[in-house]
């Protein structure tokens, strides 16, 4: 275990909520001051008041987090600034980063909802992907995404579905141009390198372009089981090591091989489509995991994405998506039922992870750190 994962013992000190604009510790161990501006939901004249005295009854036999997490959402819908601050209080108490999945879910939403009165969620974002920098390495991130797929049919069944659908695209093809927008660092690759080795016909030439995403300042988005790594120099030494590495085996598969990595800051639907140099006569297929839930579900970007990508012709494009939509509403019952599909879907994650890794994990701890960014 490295020294962050226990930096903290409870989420009254990794993710403090504090009712009052005041100093507290941050989850870098230094001081910070909570932010004075508030959500437009609430005026800062409504936190004045708070007793936790007020009758809560919640069956703490079964889910209890999602039950009360619901009810404070609905708080904020109905800005009940009372029932928010009560409820809030009861989530600090009973919540913790390193207890059970309902004490995770708790600690994690927790400090989502308290971001999301305050305006932070962008700089606690900033610092928690700091933080996770520290640990971040070519080695730990290799170990925690190889770790998760041998456990896991989360992203492995959409990798072996869509191998399969390109290599039938490409039937017959010499020169190959693998457009890669995804979060998994080219582990669906060397799959498909050694089936391009012992195809019947000539062995193709095959040029991989791996596309990765930074937003908030040159920290890459991700999805629920994707990265935990931090700065955008980070990201590109991970991707280095990643592009020798591939080189190296498709020399041992015998395969022709060229990898370029393009690094792409702010939303995908505005790539530079001229950057990802497509020649006239390469075979092109393009390949989305978990690309699509990253661009915001506004003014159709998610179909300008696929829009623009049809422009270029590609022989296939392949699509793996997880089965929810995260975009949560602004505000009212839209916030509530977007809340509540978030909800559900981070149980499920967090139950597998629950399932599939020991609880003292390092490879876990960091999926369920990337989780709680994402969050």
């Amino acid at each position: 275990m490295d020294e962050e994962d226990f930096s903290a013992s409870s989420s009254k000190q990794y993710y403090p909520y504090y009712p009052h604009p005041q100093s507290h510790p941050s989850a870098t161990g230094t001081t910070t001051t909570t932010p004075t501006s508030i959500h437009h939901a609430f005026e800062t004249s409504e936190f004045s008041t708070f007793s936790p005295a007020r009758d809560l009854t919640f069956d703490f036999s079964g889910k209890w987090a999602t039950d009360i997490l619901l009810e404070t959402a609905t708080a904020i819908a109905d800005r009940n600034s009372g029932r928010f601050q009560q409820l809030m209080w009861m989530l600090n108490e009973l919540s913790s980063p390193y207890g059970d999945t309902d004490q995770k879910l708790g600690s994690y939403f927790l400090q989502a909802l308290f971001n999301r009165m305050t305006d932070s969620g962008e700089r606690c974002y900033r610092t928690l992907a700091s933080v996770s920098e520290k640990t971040c390495s070519f080695e730990t991130t290799r170990k925690m995404v190889l770790k998760f797929q041998e456990v896991s049919p989360w992203t492995t069944f959409g990798h072996v579905a869509c191998n399969g659908a390109i290599m039938e695209a490409f039937e017959g093809e010499s020169k190959l141009h693998i457009i890669d927008i995804s979060s998994t660092y080219c582990t669906q690759w060397p799959t498909l390198l050694e089936s391009l080795a012992t195809r019947t016909d000539e062995t193709p030439h095959l040029k991989l372009t791996t596309i990765v995403a930074t937003k908030n300042g040159g920290v890459p988005g991700s999805s629920t089981s994707g990265t935990a790594a931090g700065s955008l120099a980070s990201v590109q030494d991970i991707m280095k090591e990643i592009g020798n590495r591939m080189e190296k085996f498709a020399r041992l598969m015998g395969v022709p091989f060229k990898f370029n990595v393009i690094h792409h800051g702010g939303d995908l639907c505005e790539l530079d489509l001229s950057k990802l140099d497509i020649k006239e006569d390469e075979a092109l297929a393009i390949n989305c995991v978990g690309t699509l839930h990253s661009i915001r579900a506004v003014d159709n970007r998610r179909d300008m994405m696929i829009s623009n990508f049809k422009k270029l012709q590609p022989r296939i494009i392949t699509v793996v998506e997880e089965e929810a939509d995260l975009d949560v509403g602004v505000d009212g019952m839209e916030f509530v039922k977007g809340f509540q599909e978030c909800l559900r879907w981070f149980r499920v994650y967090f139950e597998a992870l629950d399932e599939s890794f020991a609880r003292t994990s390092n490879e876990r701890l960091m999926l369920e750190r990337a989780a709680g960014r994402a969050i």
